[in-house]
């Protein structure tokens, strides 16, 4: 298929390469054209506005930072809108706020056009060894015409529902992964406070019940030292997600306590400036906090 895609950051530097593999025509678009270099040296064409890439594209998906940059790529004269065709359909797999993604949907609806939320579940890392899964809100029938373009991203695409709940689900997906992954750190920082070495503790939670994927990728962060390098998602990228479940939580009643602790945890790591450091530097806080470092 024609592939439009926009947004040049970590996980889009890592998606196209895969829409290309598979054979699809990709064409791009970033505010910042020089984040493409890498693509275009494999294939991928450029369009100078969402509205052109969407023109000339069957299925268009956007990974953008937030809420307002997917309204603005998606609506107003040079967006996605004004460029989609009434058998194209537009994807967005950014993390943003579920009630602006049924908004900006509502405008593709009214437009009789299709607008699907399909959030990826991964990183760089997951993407690149094809084990990324993707989540699908939209009807049933424009599923099955995206399906076979999102296979190439990930092999695990599941339709979720109505369109705005495949966002919802990411969101409370990404907020108990970062507990979890916070859990873990505070587990590791007990055992070795207690005399227990640093890599024994690692390694045995990791041959335990508590192992999981997004540990076990982890894990050696801690083990390397290589935790100020933010390969899989910054504390600012993911307090961005918590921030957004908290705000979900107190709008719909849901209890989110452990949430809120965990968003605490990223506090610390700001105010002890780690922001830009992969967010299992919570780790290096909890040793700070019990006296090790």
């Amino acid at each position: 298929m024609n592939v439009g895609f926009i947004g040049f950051g970590d996980m889009g530097r890592a998606i196209v390469p895969r829409l290309l593999a598979a054979g699809h025509q990709v064409t791009g678009w970033n505010r910042s054209k020089e984040k493409g270099e890498s693509l275009f040296k494999l294939g991928m064409l450029w369009a100078d506005s969402p509205r052109e890439l969407a023109a000339g594209s069957d299925v268009v998906i956007s990974i953008v930072t937030d809420s307002e940059a997917v309204r603005s790529i998606a609506l107003g004269e040079n967006g996605v809108i004004a460029g989609l065709g009434k058998d194209a359909a537009y994807c967005d797999m950014s993390t943003i706020d579920p009630e602006v993604s049924r908004e900006v949907g509502k405008e593709f609806a009214k437009a009789g056009l299709t607008m699907m939320d399909t959030p990826i579940s991964g990183t760089t890392l997951t993407i690149g060894q094809g084990k990324a899964s993707v989540m699908v809100g939209g009807e049933q029938a424009a599923f099955e015409r995206v399906q076979p373009v999102l296979l190439a991203i990930g092999p695990k695409v599941t339709h979720i529902g109505a369109q705005g709940l495949a966002i919802q689900l990411k969101v409370a997906l990404n907020m108990t992964l970062v507990i979890e992954v916070i859990g873990f750190c505070e587990g590791v920082a007990l055992a070795e406070k207690g005399g227990v070495p640093r890599e024994v503790a690692v390694e045995a939670m990791l041959k335990s019940v508590i192992a999981s994927p997004v540990i076990t990728y982890r894990a050696p962060l801690i083990l390397e030292g290589h935790i100020s390098d933010a390969t899989y998602g910054s504390v600012d990228l993911q307090q961005k997600d918590m921030l957004l479940a908290l705000n979900l939580g107190r709008k719909m009643g849901v209890p989110v306590p452990l949430g809120a602790a965990a968003n605490e945890m990223l506090n610390a790591c700001r105010g002890l400036g780690l922001a830009e450091h992969d967010f299992v530097t919570v780790y290096e806080v909890y040793r700070k906090l019990g006296g090790m470092s």
